[in-house]
C-alpha cells in the first residue's frame, strides 16, 4: 500500500500536504492529566473496538501500535513520518495509535486529549483531509460518548482547542520567504487572522529544509468550515508571495539558481557521509529548482518528500535494524541517497 508521502502531489508545488486534526475526549473519563493508568487502558480498548470491530471498510485498514512500550527509535520514526506528535512519544501512561495502512489517518489514544484524530492528504487538499477525519470522528462517536457542551462545544484539555477541537494545517516549502528574511513579518501578519507558523514537526521544532507548518490557532466560536476557509485564504496569500519571490529571483539570477541546484545534486550524488540537516538543505534547493522550472534535472527513484522522511535519524535506525553511531548514520544516509539518484 502506497503511503501519502509517496504521492507525486507532495512534489507539485509550495504546499506539500494538508492535515486536519480533531481533539476529542470521552465523557465518562477524567482528562488525561488526571487519568489513571487503569482507565487509560480501558479507554484504549474502547477506542480500538470502535475502529477494529466496526463493520465498515476502515476496520480492515487499521492496525494498533502500543506506543508506550516501543523503543525510542520506533517512536521517533513515527514522529518523522508525521504519524504521531513529538509530545505523544514522551507519554508515560498507557497509550497507542491506530494507523491506516497508507498512513493518511492516525488516531492517537491518550495524547494531550483522549483521542486525536489526524488525517493527511498529499498536496493542496485540505477538504479531503477534513472529510477523512470527519468520517472517522463519526464512526468512533457511534460507540462512545464525547465530552460536549451545548455552550462551548467539544471539551478539551487545552482551552485553545475547545469548540470544534479542530486544528487544520498545511505543510509548506518556503525557502524564498526564509532567505529574504520575511518569515518574521509573515508570522506577525497572519497572526492577526488567527493563523500561526511552526517548524516541520509542529510547535518547538525547527523548519528543516525550509519546511513549515501553517495552522489555525483558535477553534472556539468558529465552525469547522470557517476555520478551514480562513486557513485556505491565508495559505493562498503565502503561496502567491513565495511564487512571486521565486519568479523574481529566477528572472534576475537564473544562472546562480541553476548552479545552486546542480551543485546540490552533485554533492548528494557523490558524498560519502552527510548529515540530515545538510541533506535537507540540499533537497530543499532541488525542490525549489523544480518549482522554478529548472530543466534537465536527474530523476529520483523515490519522491522527494519520501526521501526527506527516509533519511531522518530514527527512520534510518529502524531501516538498518540496529543501533548506529552518528557517523555510521551519516555514511548510511549518503549511500542511500546516492542509490536513489539516477
Amino acid at each position: 500500500m502506497s503511503k501519502w508521502y509517496e504521492s507525486e502531489k507532495c512534489n507539485k508545488g509550495i504546499i506539500i500536504s494538508s492535515r486536519v486534526r480533531l481533539a476529542r475526549n470521552l465523557k465518562k473519563y477524567n482528562f488525561y492529566n488526571k487519568l489513571s493508568s487503569n482507565d487509560a487502558e480501558k479507554m484504549i480498548q474502547e477506542v480500538k473496538s470502535s475502529m477494529l470491530d466496526s463493520r465498515t471498510v476502515f476496520g480492515e485498514q487499521f492496525k494498533y501500535i502500543p506506543v508506550n512500550t516501543m523503543n525510542d527509535n520506533l517512536k521517533f520514526s513515527l514522529v518523522e513520518k508525521h504519524v504521531i506528535s513529538p509530545e505523544f512519544m514522551r507519554n508515560n501512561k498507557p497509550c497507542g495509535v491506530l494507523v491506516k495502512d497508507d498512513e493518511t489517518i492516525s488516531i492517537m489514544i491518550n495524547e494531550e486529549d483522549h483521542i486525536r484524530i489526524q488525517a493527511i492528504s498529499p498536496g493542496d487538499n485540505i477538504g479531503e483531509a477534513f472529510d477523512l477525519a470527519d468520517k472517522i470522528d463519526n464512526l468512533i462517536e457511534e460507540s462512545v460518548e464525547y465530552a460536549f457542551s451545548e455552550k462551548y462545544g467539544y471539551l478539551t484539555s487545552c482551552p485553545t482547542n475547545v469548540g470544534t477541537g479542530l486544528r487544520a494545517s498545511y505543510m509548506m516549502h518556503l525557502p524564498q520567504l526564509e532567505k529574504t528574511g520575511q518569515m518574521r513579518s509573515l508570522v506577525q501578519a497572519i497572526s492577526k487572522f488567527g493563523i500561526t507558523v511552526r517548524g516541520i514537526y509542529g510547535e518547538g521544532s525547527d523548519a528543516m529544509g525550509s519546511i513549515y507548518q501553517v495552522s489555525n490557532q483558535v477553534t472556539l466560536g468558529q465552525s469547522e468550515h470557517d476555520i478551514i476557509d480562513n486557513l485556505k485564504r491565508v495559505a493562498a496569500t503565502i503561496v502567491q508571495r513565495e511564487a512571486e519571490l521565486e519568479k523574481n529571483e529566477y528572472k534576475e539570477a537564473s544562472d546562480d539558481i541553476e548552479d545552486r541546484v546542480w551543485r546540490s545534486y552533485g554533492i548528494l550524488k557523490t558524498a560519502r557521509k552527510i548529515s540530515g540537516k545538510e541533506a535537507m538543505h540540499l533537497f530543499s534547493n532541488i525542490m525549489e529548482g523544480k518549482n522554478m522550472g529548472v530543466a534537465g534535472l536527474p530523476k529520483l527513484k523515490v519522491q522527494l518528500v519520501e526521501l526527506m522522511i527516509n533519511i531522518q535519524p530514527a527512520s534510518i535506525q529502524v531501516s538498518h535494524k540496529t543501533d548506529m553511531t552518528p557517523l555510521e548514520r551519516d555514511k548510511y544516509r549518503a549511500e542511500y541517497i546516492r542509490n536513489t539518484i539516477e
